[in-house]
């Protein structure tokens, strides 16, 4: 098989990417982007490897029972979904295989499919947005990347964002044509308006501009604009970058007007969140997700528990009201000073924060003695590190729990874990946090206990007072 062939496959599963994967008559293994398990395709092979291959669909010969009709006309060219072309029964099948296969192949366990809690929401449900900006023959423009590149995609409208979210960034681009404050150039190193970032809380909407320099003439208009365009807005703030490269934030914000901070509940509790910190993008997926974190760390009023990568307090808050002390670590200033203000509002006294990267500050504890009954990680998508990993051993918790939102890092993690210290997943539950696209996250509590050598995949929602909600598909 060689690049420009055509071959006819029927495909039998996914890439953790979400390609569909189906063999040629030869064997050799074939990922298409946009296919569907049980689709039977005419396709054209556009990159060919020693063992495997990459296609694109000429044809569907013969459609899958789980293919719908995508509902949104950039889907395909925008990189912002993978699976407008699957029912969601189908895409929550494949995110809690994705599970499974990573912690069986990269961490070695022997686990049976976990269950996945599907998201209450399936459109409209991201309560961020971060848009790239550009200039076509219309005008400025907000879109997103064509997947695997820089091409900026214009948009009118997003079916993961809400439709507030979408007039902002409108009426952001028709204030940029106005003042003639013109779209970052990546290639040049010029221009001024970099993203337009929008968040949304309990309290309204929060934009954010990201811009090369901080240098916004009608600063007055765009308010104006902004506030007639979407008249929850409560704050605008001016984000500064000027480096060259894909990093979206500068470390440099102002308040132009309104509010600096959003205001949100959780859990329970409130929560301020300035620009740079980060937040959870599914409201309410993110409630079921903690509370499943929280019961399954089960402290007592004699625990003393420690959260890794704990943000703006999310997770250390909701530990709060169940243990005698929490410490919350985490490397961005702006979000601890976040968090201590988050726990001062919500009257929280057993809770402290420390600025510092995870695993050079649990690595310290561990060597001051510090031994906490429970340890929470919610790290990003890379991981822990070894540092961060040797530290937790030492420590010797009684349990770990590992949120993660990429699954292959905690299989890793999960695996080091084990070696390092004899903790292995004795609970597994996947929830559905992006629907539509192909990331996943996953709770995993981590026990050097087994009893019965058993291993307990799931849980019921009813036992962490949970409200089940059928998940709503397109």
């Amino acid at each position: 098989m060689k690049k420009n062939d055509t071959c006819i496959l029927t495909i039998h599963g996914y890439t953790a990417e979400g390609m569909g994967v189906g063999r040629t008559d030869q064997g050799m293994a074939v990922f298409v982007p946009g296919a569907a398990r049980g689709d039977r395709l005419e396709v054209l092979l556009v990159k060919v490897l020693k063992n495997y291959a990459f296609g694109k669909i000429l044809q569907i010969l013969e459609p899958s029972p789980h293919r719908i009709e995508a509902d949104c006309p950039h889907f395909g060219k925008c990189g912002g979904c993978d699976f407008r072309h699957l029912t969601y029964e189908e895409e929550l099948w494949l995110k809690a295989r994705r599970v499974h296969d990573a912690l069986t192949r990269i961490g070695g366990f022997d686990l049976p499919v976990p269950e996945i809690c599907g998201s209450p929401e399936v459109l409209r449900y991201r309560n961020k947005g971060q848009f790239p900006v550009g200039r076509n023959d219309t005008g400025t423009v907000y879109g997103f990347f064509r997947s695997r590149s820089h091409q900026l995609i214009p948009l009118s409208d997003c079916k993961l964002q809400s439709a507030e979210s979408c007039a902002l960034a409108q009426a952001v681009c028709r204030w940029a044509d106005e003042m003639k404050v013109a779209p970052y150039d990546e290639q040049k190193h010029a221009g001024i308006l970099r993203h337009i970032y929008v968040r949304q809380g309990r309290a309204g909407l929060h934009l954010t501009l990201v811009v090369r320099r901080d240098s916004l003439p009608g600063a007055d208009d765009l308010v104006d604009t902004c506030r007639e365009a979407v008249p929850a807005l409560c704050g605008i703030v001016v984000n500064v970058n000027p480096d060259p490269g894909n990093r979206v934030l500068g470390r440099a914000c102002r308040t132009l007007w309104g509010d600096g901070r959003l205001e949100d509940d959780l859990m329970g509790n409130t929560f301020r969140l300035s620009p740079l910190s980060f937040y959870q993008v599914n409201h309410a997926q993110t409630e079921n997700l903690y509370a499943c974190a929280a019961a399954w760390a089960a402290p007592d009023k004699d625990t003393e528990a420690l959260d890794l990568y704990c943000g703006v307090g999310t997770i250390t808050l909701t530990l709060a009201g169940r243990c005698k002390t929490v410490v919350g670590v985490e490397i961005v200033p702006a979000a601890i000073e976040d968090a201590k203000e988050n726990a001062a509002r919500n009257g929280i006294e057993n809770a402290r924060f420390l600025c510092a990267d995870a695993g050079t500050a649990a690595a310290k504890m561990a060597d001051e003695g510090f031994r906490p009954g429970v340890i929470v990680v919610d790290p990003p998508r890379k991981g822990l590190d070894e540092a961060a990993v040797k530290a937790l051993c030492d420590m010797g918790p009684e349990r770990i729990v590992y949120v993660s939102c990429d699954c292959a890092s905690l299989a890793r993690d999960a695996k080091m874990l084990f070696e390092q210290g004899g903790y292995r997943p004795t609970r597994v539950q996947a929830f559905d946090m992006f629907p539509r696209t192909a990331n996943v996250e996953t709770v995993v509590l981590l026990s050097r206990e087994m009893p019965d050598d058993t291993i307990d995949i799931g849980l019921e929602l009813d036992e962490l007072d949970i409200t089940a909600t059928e998940p709503k598909a397109t």
